[in-house]
C-alpha cells in the first residue's frame, strides 16, 4: 500500500523497486548451491562412530553385533545391544543378543519422549515405542486390546503430567530407574530360561507389566490390561 501525497497524482509516481519472485528463487538456489553453506551428506553413517548415540549403547556396542539398514539410500549402522546393570553383561563376561524389535523400540521410546517433551525415558515411553515399532505380538496385543499410541500417550499425560510447552528433551532422553529394571529384567528372564535366542520387544513388555510401581504398568491398567492379557503374551515368549 503506497499513500500519495495531495496533489500528485498515483499515475505519476512508480513505487520502489521491488525484487520479483524469480529473482528471489534465483537468489536463494544460488544459496543453497554454494559449498560453504550446503555439504554432502556422508555415503554411510555409523552411529555407532558419532556421538549422537548415548555413551551407554556405545559401551555395550563393542564388540556386539550391528543392525544395518538403509535410510534414504545411505547405509546406516545400528547397535543389536541396549544398556544393563547386570555386572556379568556389563563387564563383558557374557553376551546377550536383543532382537531388531527390541532395539527399534527402544530408539523409537526415545523419540516418544522427546515428543512428549519429558527429560527422561520412562516405561511409558518404552510401551509406545514398542506400539510405534508395532510388528512384535506384544504391539499386536495392546492393539488388539484397544491400546493404541494416542490412547498411550493420553494416559501417561494423565499420570504423569504434561511437561511446559518450551522445555526441549535431550537427544537421548536417559532411562528412568524403572525402564532401566524393565531392560534388566527382560534380560534376566532369558538367562534364566537357558535357551538360546534374543531378548525381544515381548520380553520388555512384559517387564513393563512385571513393575507393578512403573508408570508403565499404571498405563496399562488405567486402559484395561490385566494379568490374565499378560499371560497370552507370556506362553509366546516361554515357545
Amino acid at each position: 500500500l503506497y499513500l500519495f501525497p495531495y496533489p500528485q497524482k498515483p499515475e505519476n509516481l512508480r513505487p520502489p523497486a521491488m525484487a520479483t519472485a524469480a529473482q528471489v528463487a534465483a537468489t536463494f538456489l544460488s544459496f543453497l548451491s554454494c559449498p560453504r553453506h550446503h555439504t554432502a551428506p556422508s555415503p554411510s553413517v555409523s552411529f555407532l562412530a558419532t556421538p549422537v548415540l548415548p555413551a551407554s549403547l556405545r559401551a555395550a556396542a563393542a564388540g556386539g553385533q550391528t543392525l544395518t539398514f538403509r535410510c534414504r539410500g545411505r547405509r546406516v549402522a545400528v547397535v543389536a545391544q541396549l544398556p544393563t546393570m547386570i555386572p556379568e553383561l556389563a563387564s563383558g563376561e557374557k553376551k546377550i543378543r536383543w532382537s531388531s524389535r527390541a532395539v527399534r523400540s527402544f530408539a523409537m521410546a526415545e523419540l516418544e519422549a522427546r515428543k512428549m517433551r519429558y527429560p527422561t525415558t520412562g516405561t511409558e515411553g518404552l510401551l509406545m515405542g514398542i506400539l510405534v515399532e508395532g510388528t512384535s505380538d506384544a504391539a499386536k496385543l495392546m492393539r488388539a486390546n484397544g491400546i493404541t499410541l494416542l490412547t498411550v500417550r493420553d494416559a501417561a499425560a494423565t499420570i504423569l503430567g504434561k511437561s511446559e510447552m518450551f522445555y526441549f528433551s535431550p537427544m537421548h532422553p536417559p532411562l528412568t530407574e524403572s525402564a532401566q529394571r524393565a531392560l534388566d529384567w527382560a534380560v534376566n528372564e532369558k538367562l534364566k530360561s537357558g535357551e538360546d535366542g534374543e531378548v525381544t520387544a515381548n520380553h520388555l513388555f512384559l517387564a513393563i507389566w512385571s513393575d507393578k510401581e512403573s508408570a508403565g504398568h499404571k498405563v496399562l491398567a488405567s486402559l484395561g490390561f490385566d494379568d490374565q492379557k499378560a499371560s497370552l503374551l507370556a506362553k509366546t515368549v516361554m515357545v
